[in-house]
């Protein structure tokens, strides 16, 4: 690797601090969009209660006594405090096999105004969320790192919490790099056959865990970990992915939701097919607004318009998967890698400097940083391992969630509408159609449908130009949860909080601080 792209990875390394919902990793850093002011909304619903309405908050569900009443044993891990959670790997049998779900906590820099734990959750799904903890200064502000013990913990399946494992490293290197819109029959049949053999590989290789990754056993992870922590009711900021598990733990114990935020929410009512036209919509928007910028500059180096520039990008695709580019190393970068490549810093404006230099040197022939950003979306370290499992995590959990499926044979009817939301990426994301096929496991219990009556308030953020989680997925959130409040995000880039616009911050912090809940509708 030449030293220019050692240098790209370690800015971009600095940006990314998390994995996001959907695609790729969230960004959660700075935009530099500093906002305005509020916009105040018709429904104001006050403090948050102490407790919930819905009879003793913390009742242990019978047959756990065992698992909410243990002690947690912190050791210290670098400046912070680690321990391991137990928890039945299977909720309908508590005295069957047991999992350890892995901690992490950074405890509140100003004890004497220590308001209690917040545990957090940064998306994926897939994500280790002790990442968190690890990287608390990049992902929250000081004034909330002051007040709060944040505790961060890798959901049943990722990271150090019984990770799933579906491929080898190599396999895997396949697995992202391989023609994600095959053209004939026997393309179709490469692709079906690799979604397979990924699926047969994680029941092989991960020793029945796989079969309880839904999102609905990790939200019951976490009311366990509430419980432990001493905490009648659970603080919690989850970002993307973070907020389907927020808000899917809010209708399981509405009685036990404190002081919530869901960051960069996403629609819990969207079947496969809406959601993944409603990520491309997403990604369209954030790529327009990339071309947009460039096209407003002098000499836009993709083209004089936006439609010029989306030809260029489309265009150089067409040629990656036809010819894959060469690179400084010993990889080439194939059409897979490439399309990741491209995706993975519109996730936050400043990182759009890094797709400047990875399309100019895409196209000038050089396939280098594009394969870099791919890389690094996958956690793919300069060795050629791993750093975590996030991309076989992220599969296993969705496909767990929602097995469903449209064969190879579907998938090019599907082109009008995916091309109507996005002439650039529609065609990657109809193909996303046959993202589970394959899966061998069936969930325990079903996903519920969301309303958590009864909740406390529940602060639902969303941004305007979000790519991975688009803005109208967090209008609808906040609709359907009784006690949704909608705070939008007027910017670029995944999610809101600590992204540099202060008006934002000061509701999130205020609410989960103080307790002091924004008007509803408020934009900033």
């Amino acid at each position: 690797m030449n030293k220019q792209v050692v240098w790209v990875v370690a800015v971009i390394a600095v940006l990314v601090l998390g994995v996001g919902s959907g695609l790729t990793a969230a960004l959660l850093v700075g935009d530099g969009d500093d906002g305005g002011g509020n916009g105040g909304g018709e429904r104001d619903r006050g403090a948050a209660p102490e407790t919930s309405s819905l009879g003793p908050a913390g009742a242990v569900p019978a047959g756990l006594e065992e698992f909410y009443g243990q002690q947690l044993a912190w050791e210290g891990c670098g400046s912070n405090q680690c321990a391991t959670l137990t928890v039945p790997l299977a909720y309908a049998e508590p005295g069957g096999e047991t999992i350890g779900i892995a901690l992490e906590r950074t405890l509140a820099r100003d004890p004497d105004n220590r308001v209690g734990s917040l545990v957090v959750n940064p998306g994926g799904p897939g994500a280790p969320g002790t990442t968190m903890a690890e990287n608390a200064d990049g992902y929250f502000t000081a004034s909330l790192l002051e007040r709060v013990d944040v505790v961060a913990f890798d959901p049943r399946g990722t990271g150090d919490s019984a990770p799933v494992d579906c491929l080898s490293d190599a396999d895997l290197d396949a697995f992202v790099a391989q023609d994600p819109t095959p053209d004939d029959a026997a393309e179709r049949q490469e692709f079906a056959a690799s979604e397979e053999e990924f699926f047969a590989g994680c029941v092989a290789g991960s020793d029945g865990v796989a079969a309880h990754v839904s999102t609905v056993e990790a939200a019951r992870d976490m009311d366990v970990l509430r419980s432990v922590l001493g905490e009648e009711q659970l603080s919690y900021l989850g970002f993307s992915y973070g907020t389907t598990l927020g808000s899917t733990y809010a209708e399981l114990f509405p009685g036990n939701v404190g002081r919530f935020v869901l960051d960069g929410a996403t629609d819990p009512t969207l079947d496969f097919r809406d959601n993944a036209l409603s990520q491309a919509a997403g990604f369209q928007t954030a790529l327009d607004a990339y071309l947009d910028d460039c096209v407003a500059g002098e000499g836009c180096f993709l083209g004089a318009s936006r439609e010029e520039a989306q030809g260029t990008i489309s265009d150089l695709f067409a040629s990656i998967e036809e010819q894959p580019l060469p690179t400084s190393g010993d990889r080439d970068l194939q059409i897979g890698n490439a399309f990741y490549g491209v995706a993975y810093p519109l996730y936050s404006r400043e990182s759009w400097f890094l797709l400047d230099q990875g399309l100019q040197e895409a196209l000038d022939g050089d396939g280098t940083t594009l394969l870099a950003l791919s890389d690094l979306y996958g956690s793919r370290n300069a060795s050629g391992g791993y750093d975590d499992n996030s991309l076989e995590a992220f599969y296993a959990i969705n496909c767990l969630d929602d097995p469903t499926s449209a064969s190879a044979e579907e998938i090019p009817a599907e082109y009008p509408a995916f091309d109507a939301a996005s002439p650039t990426f529609g065609r990657f994301f109809a193909w996303g159609l046959a993202g589970c096929l394959g899966i061998q496991d069936e969930a325990a219990e079903p996903t519920p449908t969301i309303r958590a009556a009864g909740a406390a308030p529940i602060v639902v953020v969303g941004t305007t130009r979000d790519p991975a989680t688009p803005y109208e997925e967090a209008v609808a959130l906040a609709e359907q949860l009784e006690s949704g409040v909608l705070l939008t995000r007027d910017g670029d880039g995944h999610t809101g909080y600590n992204k540099g616009n202060s008006c934002i911050d000061d509701a999130v912090e205020g609410y989960l601080l103080d307790g002091d809940v924004p008007a509803d509708d408020t934009r900033c």
